[in-house]
């Protein structure tokens, strides 16, 4: 919740105050060593970083470095990034009409230097708030030095001012983030001559637009993100910027099950009810095909595959509803197969596997799916459910079959009610669920059978 912004609006008030300038470093230093000591989370919403990245991360702003983060696809070094912003005081004051954001006691450009001298304490001041003191640049291989730094602008040249002068200069993204941070991701992706108009940046603390002798003492935390398959692929970071930056850290993918499953939870817009255990599936899948010898792991399998897995069974499940006239959609076990085929695409594999692209994501969905049931089910005796099974009409489900449906068919049997309950199954969406998942799992234990009938549902029997 955004507080009200200080009343203050001239620089005699502002000094009157007692306000304390601070460099973008020590605002961030100081205000995580309060969060800290208050026992408050500095980087609310990052999962999976607790003991590893964060500390790291920590130590880095506390020394006053610029950092760059190194991580595959779908890590969530841009959404580290975007936290840090959360660690800025909530409003600054800066010179009311200031292209550059100049902090009242030290203006930096000549119109500002000259405004204040002109005025004194009667400077005019303006609050900005955080939000808009962090900036972020996609880096492209189109990305120009004016993008970054700045160039002459033709049109103040045309109102008649020298080329000489030093107010002709636009300036580009860096210098109008002046006392906040940049994030640059992708970094690599930036051709190496604009990687060199961000040294004395970084260094020096100061810019140079086409020769002009103008001196900027900047005030700017430079971070970015980058793949460490970068330095030889697409492009590299050059060896001095590297140099330039104080820490690189290492992210990556969530190392606990329960973190994976958070992070879907967390990301995941999900329009109909997926319970957990379906979850747990989809994070055991991604985590399987990390470890698969069939996918290429330097390109990664990122997060956004489970959301996007979890978001799709959710849609099926309300595909099934809207058709089907169900009041309450939930997604079941058999909604599982249809993020096959539409995410195939976010996974890249290893050349020698093409053509069992399929294959390997239902076998690896299968593992999953086993696992999942063993934790979940374990230790429940469903013989009764498979001898009901072998003896009885068969049992049909499908994305065609409501769960009243389902449930109407099942065979009465106690460990239907252990089932369910194991499950917290409450509703009929979620017991249909939870017995389709003991299905399942019968079947990947090569207890009963499973085909498909001529409609495409599926028979377990």
């Amino acid at each position: 919740m955004t507080s009200t912004k200080p009343g203050i609006s001239t620089l005699g008030e502002l000094k009157a105050s007692g306000h304390r300038q601070r460099s973008i470093k020590e605002e961030l230093r100081e205000n995580l060593l309060t969060a800290l000591r208050d026992d408050q989370d500095p980087w609310p919403g990052i999962v999976g970083f607790g003991s590893t990245v964060l500390p790291q991360f920590e130590r880095a702003i506390l020394a006053g470095h610029d950092v760059v983060l190194l991580g595959e696809r779908g890590q969530g070094k841009t959404r580290l990034l975007r936290t840090l912003n959360l660690l800025l005081d909530e409003w600054v004051p800066v010179i009311a009409g200031a292209e550059l954001g100049e902090h009242p006691y030290e203006p930096i450009t000549p119109a500002s230097i000259r405004r204040a001298k002109e005025l004194g304490d009667d400077l005019p001041i303006e609050w900005r708030h955080r939000s808009e003191r962090y900036a972020e640049k996609l880096a492209t291989p189109d990305t120009s030095v004016a993008d970054l730094v700045g160039d002459v602008d033709p049109v103040k040249v045309a109102e008649g001012r020298s080329l000489g002068d030093p107010e002709t200069i636009h300036f580009g993204l860096v210098p109008r983030s002046h006392r906040g941070i940049v994030a640059i991701n992708e970094l690599p992706d930036l051709a190496e001559r604009i990687q060199v108009s961000l040294l004395n940046v970084m260094e020096e603390r100061d810019i140079q637009v086409r020769g002009y002798t103008l001196r900027l003492p900047l005030d700017v935390m430079l971070v970015a993100s980058a793949n460490p398959e970068d330095y030889t692929n697409r492009g590299r970071i050059i060896t001095p910027l590297k140099d330039r930056f104080g820490a690189e850290i290492r992210t990556h993918y969530p190392l606990e099950l329960d973190d994976e499953v958070a992070v879907i939870e967390q990301e995941a817009d999900l329009q109909a009810e997926v319970p957990a255990y379906l979850l747990e599936v989809l994070a055991r899948f991604t985590r399987l095909l990390r470890e698969s010898p069939s996918v290429d792991q330097r390109s990664g399998v990122s997060a956004r595959f489970a959301i996007a897995a979890a978001e799709t069974i959710a849609a099926a499940a309300v595909h099934r509803a809207a058709i089907l006239g169900e009041a309450d959609a939930v997604a079941r076990p058999v909604d599982l197969g249809t993020i096959i085929e539409v995410l195939r695409g976010k996974v890249e594999f290893e050349s020698g596997e093409e053509g069992r692209e399929i294959e390997v994501l239902e076998h690896m969905l299968r593992r999953a799916t086993a696992d999942t049931v063993r934790a979940h089910l374990g230790g429940l005796n469903l013989a009764a459910l498979v001898t009901a099974v072998e003896s009885g009409d068969p049992i049909v489900t499908g994305d065609r079959i409501t769960a009243k449906a389902l449930l109407d068919e099942l065979p009465d049997v106690a460990v239907i009610g252990d089932i369910t309950e194991r499950l917290k199954a409450t509703s009929d969406g979620e017991k249909a669920a939870a017995v389709e998942l003991a299905l399942e799992g019968l079947y990947l234990a090569r207890r009963i059978s499973k085909d498909p009938d001529d409609d495409g549902q599926t028979v377990y029997s």
